[in-house]
């Protein structure tokens, strides 16, 4: 009984306080109430004369819910028609498939990507492995028919998106705006009109840090005609000696120059190394036996740290089927051979 037809009966038998009772409650209370005036039928033969209460009609549908990164939770409902539809269509085994959709659309699925896992045909629920984490899955309810083959389509889920096992390791670009008489806290937010990152600016910076290096095309020795040819057409900052005319505290015109004075100084400067490329969105990816994972439209991009010495990384891509594969090894040298540089927290104040 539910619990409403349980409080009609203790009202119809006087039970004080019906409303607040649970549902054993009650049935212990109209229990005693009968024993007690020694009438009415038991609760047992009530219940056996009420008519069935009224269930709504299954609607054949599935649902799939990513549990975590490895695991997902998939549950249905079948139909009276469409169960029986099936079975004398031939249908011998309930199957769950589960297909990857990474980033397509129109309902087709990436090849070699679909999985059939056979369920209990009396089942309505079923915990699937994931075959590979930050993925979009979409699963189909359907029969594996008999003898004669075949495939009886029920119902598909909607598309759901599979947790990564791993935190992204991509950092998006961002140039925050500074002024050179601040300095610029770690925490400066972009405002809201400079939120679009200057796609061409590594470019322009890259072509302005080596137009002079390629338009000479010697190597160190470069350094020293650019010094040589400032000299001889007198614009230059420096003179012979290597010192600007500010460098003894004097002017050209022999006007005192600035005071002495006293101020900290310093400087930081370091590198990153970008890693990038793509592959099909379904394959696996790893650079160095560790696993990378893709973008939808199978894109990737590392950004590592750049600092002295060689680095090496091995990228190889393996297919969904695991038969094709591809790889590239790339490495990397850097070196520095000169650094007097500091933090600001380190600078120590200098007279100059």
């Amino acid at each position: 009984m539910t619990l409403r037809q349980l409080r009609q009966i203790a009202s119809d038998l006087g039970v004080s306080l019906y409303s607040r009772k649970s549902k054993e409650e009650l049935v212990e209370a109209i229990s005693t109430r009968q024993v007690e005036e020694g009438k009415g039928r038991s609760l047992e033969r009530i219940e056996a004369e009420m008519a069935p209460a009224p269930r709504p009609a299954a609607e054949t549908r599935v649902v799939f819910l990513p549990r975590d990164p490895q695991w997902a939770y998939v549950f249905w409902d079948i139909s009276e028609d469409d169960r029986s539809d099936a079975l004398h269509a031939g249908a011998s085994q309930l199957c769950l498939r589960v297909a990857d959709v990474t980033g397509l659309a129109g309902g087709s699925a990436h090849p070699h990507t679909l999985q059939e896992v056979v369920v209990d045909s009396h089942a309505t629920e079923w915990y699937l492995p994931v075959p590979l984490s930050d993925r979009d899955y979409r699963v189909e309810l359907g029969y594996r028919k008999g003898a004669g083959g075949g495939w009886i389509s029920l119902a598909y889920s909607s598309v759901a998106r599979v947790p990564s096992l791993h935190p992204s390791e991509q950092i998006l670009d961002q140039f925050v705006p500074f002024s050179l008489d601040a300095f610029p806290s770690a925490s400066t937010s972009l405002p809201a009109s400079e939120e679009a990152v200057d796609s061409g600016l590594h470019e322009r910076l890259y072509q302005s840090a080596t137009s002079q290096w390629r338009r000479l095309g010697r190597g160190s020795e470069a350094f020293h005609e650019i010094d040589a040819t400032a000299g001889l057409e007198g614009g230059g900052a420096f003179s012979a000696s290597g010192a600007g005319p500010w460098a003894s505290g004097r002017s050209a015109s022999g006007m005192g120059g600035v005071g002495s004075r006293q101020r900290s100084f310093w400087l930081v400067a370091d590198a990153e190394l970008i890693v990038y490329g793509a592959t099909d969105p379904a394959a696996r990816l790893s650079i160095g036996g560790e696993e990378v994972p893709l973008s939808a439209d199978g894109t990737f991009r590392v950004q590592v740290p750049f600092r002295d010495g060689q680095q090496l990384y091995p990228i190889e891509a393996l297919a969904a089927d695991g038969e094709q594969k591809r790889s590239i090894t790339m490495e990397f040298r850097r070196s520095t051979p000169e650094a007097n540089v500091n933090s600001r927290e380190a600078s120590i104040a200098e007279w100059f």
